[in-house]
């Protein structure tokens, strides 16, 4: 059976439900992941979790070394990658606690390392990221999140920014104007490292927040941990039915 694998961001360190067969410390080219790779079972299905943000949850998203998570991965024999994200939320149906399986995505970040063809190549290589997350992967989750009974927006523009401050209200209409209905921190460069490693890759956006300037008063972190205990809930129930899934 293939080996999925799990990125785990803020609210998910850990994937409690997995029967652990073993982790592992892998060395990369590119320095050390955020975290061993836990490798385990869920339903019979074979995965393997890295935490995006270390175990405990100590690097900010601007500090992660991209690379060396998708190349641990790879390297493990992941064959796929499922990335769960907390966002904020722009467009009106992207309100917090929602699940939402971004379809684009805009970047915004700055002087991260975003490729692995930089040195020593024989030519120049050009990945087409016209659609930056897989299709087939996409309407997967999209299929497991309906079978649990769970609500889920098909589709989102997901606007990366640098992080790890939270974004101003005039930023937050800026990326709106250019389209975006999600605004996080860590999508970029992970899903186009994925591509150039030929991994299919696909975001389960978690909505722990309405984005600055979409609600009243300021955004605080009793309300985000509150919405992500909810949305990262019935993201394994989603994880659970992927799981079972042919």
């Amino acid at each position: 059976m293939s080996l999925t694998a799990i990125i785990g961001g803020t609210g998910l360190t850990r994937l409690e439900q997995l029967e652990i067969v073993r982790r592992e410390t892998l060395t990369t080219p590119y320095g050390p992941p955020s975290s061993a790779l836990t490798f385990g079972r869920l339903t019979g299905r074979d995965f393997v979790f890295l935490a995006r943000h270390g175990d405990p949850h100590t690097i900010p998203p601007h500090r992660i070394n991209y690379r060396a998570n998708l190349w641990a991965l790879e390297q493990a024999g992941a064959e796929s990658v499922i990335a769960a994200a907390a966002v904020g939320g722009i467009g009106a149906e992207m309100e917090p606690g929602r699940l939402a399986i971004p379809h684009q995505i805009i970047d915004y970040t700055w002087g991260r390392a975003g490729t692995f063809f930089e040195d020593g190549l024989d030519h120049v290589t050009h990945i087409d990221f016209t659609a930056p997350y897989s299709e087939d992967l996409r309407q997967k989750l999209i299929a497991s999140a309906r079978t649990a009974g769970l609500s889920v927006v098909d589709g989102g523009v997901y606007g990366c920014t640098q992080g790890p401050r939270l974004e101003t209200s005039a930023e937050i209409a800026r990326m709106e104007r250019d389209g975006c209905n999600l605004v996080g921190m860590t999508g970029m460069p992970e899903a186009a490292l994925a591509r150039e490693l030929e991994l299919p890759y696909a975001a389960c956006a978690i909505v722990a927040n309405w984005a600055a300037g979409k609600s009243e008063g300021e955004i605080t972190m009793a309300e985000i941990e509150r919405h992500l205990a909810r949305g990262m809930a019935d993201f394994v129930k989603l994880l659970t039915r992927y799981a079972e899934s042919p």
